[in-house]
């Protein structure tokens, strides 16, 4: 199959003239007739513009040693001219760069300034379909014509990239978080999907995927530390719907693909097109790395999933810890939080320990803790054997999450702080100190009473104690995906 035939399988019905539109409209009606009444909804209202450099007031003692830029991305745009994207996955991304210098710490946001970006733009409103919106009012010629660039912001090998789930990376500069391009690895592999979880390794090296839907295969990446392309594949995966993240261990890449099946029709959203196969599989796929050829396919009971945290392997075994959702209704859950309506019950996730094995083909599951997401360890345990697992937490009853915790996987042990049901936590990122002498907990929050968006520091190894540090922005920051510490 050559690129273009990949492609263009892989777009499925997104460019099929004549589709119906979906109600967009019907949606930003909904929002803001309930957003006066939850101030909740505020994380999700959006903007219109960069937000300029704004100064934190620092509150606590900050680590001195703790400097750098902590870069973040997410959805941020998701409306124009009296319509709403259906789904918080559609939104324009926004990069984010928290400075941290000399005691003080600022945090400027601003647009990605994607092809699809600047096109509705100029036009005055959406033009393209999205994730979880069927708004076609031009055609759709490639995978970066639907590009947001609105998941992840990954530092690596001196440049800044802009990641999302199915298109190209986008590279900004650093500095100012301007938007330089797309990034084309080699002429012939252009628009080629480059996910927003790849995963670098100790030695720098890059290795990453692209899912797309339709096409039954799986492409995999190597980039090399200094930046430059190393080498691509594509490995057959049959019944291929939606991968977000995986992981890497010293020999293998590891995916894990929930038993949705593709089933397009005319009007529905890519979202509405997946169909969940409750008596389906979970597969995980074990890939070598050294050739990218497959080891092993392993299934298990059907359950989704968003989110990995590591991995490791041992003679016959891979291990891996994992958010497992029962199943896939977590997706739609979220589209309600566009038009303003609260759930009436949350879906959880539960974060697990699954250990694979390649000879017997089969695979057991230890439970670490219910009510987890947005699982990260410290950069230096990429596809090592790691001990602890730093994750976002909540209570039975609340609506976000809450709280974050830290999972010991050899013990069991626990160590969790929550903020109060009055917060939204976002992602938190382990930074190792510079001594090596343990580590930091870094993520920020938003605070709904004051309507601010809060930066927490904590200590890794005590996190029940509190923060021992906070910067509060005077401003509400759009909520983000990921991100990534760059250190001074």
């Amino acid at each position: 199959m050559d690129r273009r035939t990949f492609l263009a399988r892989s777009l499925l019905g997104a460019a099929i003239p004549g589709l119906a539109q979906a109600n967009p409209s019907g949606t930003w009606q909904d929002f803001h007739a309930r957003i006066s009444q939850n101030p909740r909804l505020l994380a999700l209202r959006g903007v219109e513009h960069d937000m300029l450099a704004a100064e934190a007031s620092i509150e606590g003692r900050w680590p001195q040693a703790l400097s750098g830029v902590f870069y973040r991305n997410g959805p941020a745009r998701f409306e124009r001219n009296g319509e709403r994207y259906e789904h918080w996955f559609d939104g324009d991304g926004m990069a984010h760069a928290w400075r941290i210098a000399e005691g003080r710490i600022s945090h400027t946001g601003r647009m990605v300034a994607t092809r699809k970006y600047r096109e509705e733009s100029t036009a005055g409103q959406f033009l393209f379909p999205s994730f979880g919106s069927s708004i076609q009012r031009r055609p759709v010629a490639n995978n970066d014509t639907l590009n947001t660039a609105n998941t992840n912001l990954l530092p690596h090998a001196g440049k800044l990239y802009a990641l999302w789930e199915g298109g190209s990376a986008t590279e900004l500069d650093p500095a100012t978080l301007a938007t330089r391009g797309i990034k084309t690895w080699r002429p012939d592999l252009a628009a080629m999907p480059f996910s927003a979880h790849p995963k670098v390794e100790p030695s720098g090296d890059l290795w990453n995927f692209g899912a797309m839907p339709g096409s039954s295969k799986l492409v995999l990446w190597h980039i090399k530390p200094d930046g430059s392309f190393g080498r691509v594949g594509l490995l057959d995966i049959p019944h291929l719907a939606m991968v977000h993240d995986f992981v890497v261990t010293e020999r293998y890449l590891v995916f894990l693909v929930p038993p949705f099946r593709l089933a397009p029709k005319p009007g529905e959203s890519f979202l509405a097109a997946h169909r969940w196969q409750a008596d389906g599989a979970l597969r995980a796929v074990v890939v070598n790395k050294a050739d990218f050829s497959l080891r092993r396919i392993i299934e298990m009971p059907a359950a989704m999933l968003f989110h990995f945290g590591n991995a490791w392997d041992t003679r016959d075994h891979v291990h891996l810890d994992v958010c497992l959702y029962k199943d896939g209704s977590v997706l739609s859950d979220m589209a309600g939080a566009m038009r303003g309506e609260r759930s009436a019950k949350p879906i959880r996730a539960r974060g697990s320990l699954l250990t694979l094995d390649l000879v017997a083909g089969n695979a057991r599951e230890d439970h670490l803790l219910v009510g987890t997401e947005f699982p990260r360890v410290n950069e230096e345990w990429v596809g090592r054997r790691h001990k602890q697992v730093y994750v976002l937490t909540d209570r039975p009853g609340d609506e976000s999450l809450t709280g974050i915790a830290r999972l010991d996987l050899d013990s069991g042990g626990i160590d969790q702080y929550h903020f109060g049901k009055d917060w939204i936590v976002e992602e938190h990122v382990p930074v190792t100190r510079p001594d090596g002498k343990g580590s930091w907990l870094i993520g920020p929050a938003f605070d709904i009473r004051r309507r601010q968006t809060v930066l927490h520091v904590f200590d890794a190894a005590r996190l029940s104690a509190g923060p021992i540090a906070l910067a509060r922005l005077p401003r509400a920051v759009p909520l983000g995906f990921h991100g990534n510490f760059l250190k001074a």
